[in-house]
């Protein structure tokens, strides 16, 4: 399983972000693969994060149509900066005991 970290620096949000942001959540999660997403934000800084069964998959949705649009509005509009990392999850630990 792999972990997608994606940290900004909003710029004010707007409306349009807002509504792009839930329409992606959704699509990543129904036509993309993505097991889970979460997104905080607090002041300007957002963190997000999405976890992946696969490399591929996360290379398919960074090349989608649709994300790639949105990554352009964030280079122009959303972010002052922004920062993608991905990871490898090689151990899990729950409370209670996650049996799956």
């Amino acid at each position: 399983m792999f972990v997608v970290i994606f940290q900004a620096i909003l710029t004010v949000p707007e409306d349009e972000y807002l509504q792009t942001a839930s329409q992606l959540r959704e699509l990543a999660l129904n036509d993309y693969g993505c097991l889970k997403f979460v997104a905080m934000t607090e002041g300007d800084q957002e963190l997000a994060l999405s976890w992946w069964a696969d490399e591929e998959s996360i290379r398919h949705w960074k090349q989608a149509s649709d994300h790639l649009m949105a990554q352009q509005l964030g280079r122009e509009r959303w972010y002052s900066s922004y920062s993608v990392e991905v990871g490898k999850i090689t151990r899990k630990y729950a409370f209670p005991e996650d049996t799956a």
